[in-house]
């Protein structure tokens, strides 16, 4: 398993921006699918979207395409979620998620190593 570490949640307005990080520990990353999900208060993990490790495929859940764009820096081991144009329902606990596999994939079965989130807020 890969540890992950998640970070650069807060409190934001709406219509503001947030950019999150994810920092694995593994010196295979660039081998890793990435994915991002969240979970709000009272509902279900969702997710957000999926990156493959040569960031030449990226998924995007509905709700966020368009707003949030998911990158990733193999030399650094990191993952990215740049979020804008922020609504309150976007609020939630953000995971990050690994998988040795290739593509992306929106579906956490498919994911062996998970983060342990960070909050983002959205406030109206």
């Amino acid at each position: 398993q890969v540890q992950l570490v998640e970070s650069g949640g807060g409190l934001v307005a709406a219509g503001g921006s947030l950019r999150l990080a994810c920092v694995a520990s593994t010196r295979a990353f660039r081998l890793y699918r990435m994915g991002w999900f969240r979970q709000a208060r009272g509902k279900e993990r969702e997710a957000v979207g999926s990156i493959d490790w040569s960031s030449t495929q990226k998924t995007y859940a509905d709700s966020v395409q368009g707003r949030f764009t998911i990158s990733r820096d193999n030399a650094k081991n990191a993952v990215y979620l740049q979020m804008n144009s922020l609504k309150p329902e976007d609020t939630a606990v953000y995971f990050c998620a690994a998988a040795t596999s290739s593509g992306t994939s929106m579906r956490q079965g498919d994911y062996s190593s998970w983060g342990q989130g960070t909050q983002v807020t959205v406030s109206s």
